[in-house]
């Protein structure tokens, strides 16, 4: 019989922390989203407060195609994208409806949890574009060269990923809204941090996937990506 398919691999059962790491995905990416209306100061940077929180979601995606595969990764993706646009959707609904509460505490709801529809456009078009640029990147660098470790595919999907994912956010949500130079500082520090976080957080990341390889038994299983054939790439499919 002929070696499994990749996609064989990754559909294979008894995954144990592939349910967790897919919530904590999903989780942070909402969180962050919600943060993300808030711009802040921390020392000479600005950045929306999302920021904060949003580079783990990163790490989560590092992990998912280094250690479970692209196609698992992928429809990881797409069920976080849904998810955080629901989560945009009801917050939106609710804020159509006259609020019963005294009108402080009303306009306070709407300051914290009122969506409006450009920065919810902004937020899912950018994790939709570079989360797919961060997975594919890392796919593709771990098929050429299966025998290098996951630092370096980390940081350079991470530099794609999140070159895509901020410049349509920022562009996207606050284009128009803010002055040139405070749309460019906020780009170039929300680029830097995250990047910076990326590189901070390797030690754990790698940490974390050769736990997890040993623990799913992934470069075990036939059909990984030192098998014959390159995964399929193309994020627009469910398979």
């Amino acid at each position: 019989a002929g070696a499994a398919t990749a996609e064989e691999n990754e559909n294979a059962p008894g995954f144990r922390f592939l349910e967790l790491i897919t919530g904590l995905f999903v989780g942070l990416l909402i969180i962050s989203n919600l943060a993300s209306t808030r711009i802040i100061a921390f020392g000479p940077l600005v950045f929306d407060a999302g920021t904060l929180v949003f580079p783990l979601t990163y790490v989560i995606g590092d992990l998912l195609t280094e250690v479970y595969g692209f196609a698992r990764a992928r429809r990881i993706i797409w069920t976080a994208f849904f998810s955080l646009f629901a989560a945009f959707f009801c917050l939106y609904v609710a804020g159509l409806f006259p609020g019963a509460s005294d009108p402080e505490t009303d306009k306070a709801w709407h300051s914290v949890m009122g969506i409006a529809p450009r920065i919810a456009i902004a937020s899912l078009a950018a994790f939709l574009a570079g989360e797919f640029a961060n997975s594919v990147t890392l796919a593709k660098l771990k098929f050429r060269s299966p025998e290098r470790g996951p630092a370096g595919r980390f940081v350079l999907s991470t530099l794609v990923g999140q070159g895509f994912d901020t410049t349509i956010f920022v562009f996207v949500a606050f284009a128009g809204v803010l002055e040139g130079s405070v749309l460019l500082a906020v780009l170039c520090s929300n680029y830097a941090y995250k990047v910076a976080m990326e590189i901070i957080i390797l030690p754990l990341s790698v940490f974390l996937s050769k736990k997890l390889k040993k623990a799913e038994r992934t470069e075990d299983r036939p059909g990984s990506f030192a098998g014959e054939r390159a995964p399929g790439l193309n994020p627009f499919v469910w398979k």
